[in-house]
């Protein structure tokens, strides 16, 4: 029997109603799903990718205990930190986050490594989750590198701890303390056996924190452990667990690399060919102010100059004027005002500071520009 056109209609209607109504719910359905499930690793050194552009890693390295990482959209928890080892050696592991190269796995688009005096700033964000029961600290680290390698073991490393959590303490001794980025850091140097390592250690504990990853290389150029023709190789911010560990979380990471485009002297952050810093101090009893003029003897001009030098025991600065000092004692950086960020060929740039000091007053043995030694008039 043949269908009336009327009936047709109405079926045809009935079925359009109906897809209507299947895409509607697939929509719905789309929407209140995950942007992607979490990604669980306990290969001992697997690895997996995150937000197209950083690496989540196990790395466990200290340990045959069973251990995994759950790589999440914004970086990582530790879901799994079985065993313990002895809180006077090294710890079990270290599970991370990077931007960079790690024996010879890189990062997906990343810019290092980079060249330390072609980069202007380098800011990084973190967020850390943390748990009792465990020793442990979290730790953010830098590797620097004389040359642009993408494997093994570099010569600097950089560490930062935010946290520390039992009866650990950094590789080497503390040699002082340190203003770096407007907070206040214990400062350990030693060494591992295979590179050397300094370590900014927090009073207290860091959730959060926002910060120029350059302000902590700057410091390690002051102090001898690089030089601004080196490379950082990578940025990683993890845990380094003793004893459990299982529920720390890295909640957020994000690392950006800026370069000034060449690494020629007069670029941003470039180094000096040639300089001459003069020293005069007038000093009284328990106190003293410093005036320092910075001289590029070069032929090119030095944009965005960075003055370093070591303060001797007992002094310490108190203020300062056209500059900015990155620290009160110890190893100390000058950074320009936007009014003197220029040092042309022949020309010189000037700042000055006040400070205390006990015992026998001394000036600085030595200057650095941008990691170039000086001389001293």
């Amino acid at each position: 029997m043949r269908s009336s056109p009327h009936r047709l209609r109405t079926v045809r209607a009935l079925f359009g109603a109906l897809l209507t109504t299947l895409a509607t719910v697939a929509a719905l359905l789309a929407a209140t799903a995950p942007a992607r499930a979490d990604t669980v690793v306990c290969e001992q050194f697997g690895s997996t990718v995150i937000q197209g552009r950083y690496v989540v890693q196990n790395n466990r390295w200290g340990t045959s205990a069973p251990q995994c990482v759950t790589a999440t959209d914004t970086g990582f928890r530790l879901t799994q930190a079985d065993g313990s080892v002895p809180t006077n050696g090294a710890p079990k592991s270290y599970p991370s986050v990077f931007n960079g190269c790690h024996y010879t796995n890189c990062s997906p688009g990343t810019s290092l490594p980079a060249q330390l005096s072609t980069i202007s700033s380098a800011p990084s964000s973190i967020s850390y989750g943390y748990v009792s029961g465990a020793v442990y600290n979290a730790s953010y680290d830098i590797w620097l590198d004389p040359t642009p390698r993408t494997d093994g073991v570099n010569r600097t490393e950089i560490m930062i701890w935010f946290n520390r959590v039992g009866p650990i303490q950094p590789i080497g001794s503390q040699v002082g303390t340190a203003s770096v980025s407007g907070r206040s850091w214990e400062v350990w140097t030693g060494s591992n056996g295979s590179n050397d390592v300094i370590s900014f250690v927090a009073p207290s504990a860091i959730s959060s924190w926002s910060f120029d990853v350059m302000d902590f290389v700057d410091q390690a150029v002051a102090r001898g452990l690089a030089q601004s023709n080196w490379y950082l190789t990578s940025v990683q911010a993890g845990f380094e667990p003793w004893q459990n560990g299982a529920g720390l979380a890295v909640n957020s990471f994000s690392s950006t690399v800026n370069t000034g485009g060449g690494g020629d002297p007069g670029g941003p952050g470039g180094p000096a060919t040639a300089c001459q810093v003069t020293y005069g101090t007038s000093v009284w009893q328990g106190g003293f102010t410093a005036d320092v003029t910075v001289k590029n003897t070069g032929s090119a001009p030095v944009d965005g100059w960075r003055l370093g030098f070591t303060l001797p025991s007992g002094q310490r600065v108190t203020g300062a004027w056209n500059a900015s000092l990155s620290g009160s004692s110890g190893a100390v950086t000058a950074s320009p005002a936007a009014h003197n960020a220029r040092i042309a060929a022949g020309g010189s740039q000037s700042f000055g500071f006040q400070g205390t000091y006990s015992g026998t007053f001394a000036k600085p043995a030595g200057f650095t520009l941008n990691g170039t030694a000086c001389s001293v008039a």
